[in-house]
């Protein structure tokens, strides 16, 4: 009898990465679960928008469990957009992985520091938290979406660009209706302050968009 030869299972960093936002997710659902159910239909149904956006706080349990969900997969969506347009043939790096995750959570942050400070500025917080608010709810939603993508980029289709593809445009539809559900509740304080809302549109909102879509295209 020929012996066979084992090798040891071994779990990659994607995996962990995966499955560690999935734990956040699922500490949002046990600590927070008729908030969550809400969550869920959000593109379906404005309930959660309606109950949340004036009573909440942006730095909610709730909402960094699941921004720590959106995060974490948001740089992993970037990193399989890098990876098979720029590096098909290379390995995963987690260096790599750990760089993006880096910008973004500091991109993300000085994002809604700058928002905030500016509320402070033109003497409007409440209503620039509640922008905040929606916008970074509808982020944390397409997190989900990101999840799914993450899942088949890296267990079914891997180096997939029409999965890649077709995740962003989803991706941004969620953004899309986010941008729209803000737009339309605060129409007077935008109108009032069209020129920083342009100059604002343009900096932190489309130019982030257009990189990304830089990087999916041929």
């Amino acid at each position: 009898m020929e012996p066979i030869l084992r090798t040891p299972y071994s779990i990659d960093w994607i995996t962990v990465v995966i499955f560690t936002s999935i734990v956040f997710m699922i500490l949002a659902k046990s600590s927070f679960y008729s908030r969550f159910m809400n969550f869920i239909i959000l593109p379906f149904n404005n309930k959660y928008i309606f109950l949340y956006s004036k009573k909440d706080k942006i730095f909610s349990g709730f909402n960094l469990f699941l921004s720590l969900f959106q995060i974490l997969n948001f740089s992993l969506f970037i990193y399989f957009a890098y990876h098979i347009y720029y590096d098909p043939f290379g390995a995963h790096e987690f260096k790599v992985y750990g760089f993006i995750l880096m910008a973004l959570l500091l991109f993300l942050t000085s994002k809604i520091f700058l928002q905030i400070s500016n509320g402070f500025i033109f003497n409007s917080k409440s209503i620039i938290s509640e922008i905040i608010f929606k916008k970074l709810t509808y982020l944390n939603y397409s997190g989900l979406l990101m999840l799914l993508a993450n899942l088949l980029l890296n267990f079914v289709y891997k180096q997939s660009k029409t999965i890649l593809i077709i995740s962003f445009i989803l991706i941004l539809l969620i953004h899309i209706m986010g941008w729209i559900t803000a737009l339309r509740n605060h129409q007077k304080f935008i109108a009032s302050n069209f020129v920083y809302f342009i100059l604002y549109l343009c900096a932190l909102e489309i130019a982030p968009l257009l990189i990304i879509w830089g990087c999916l295209k041929d």
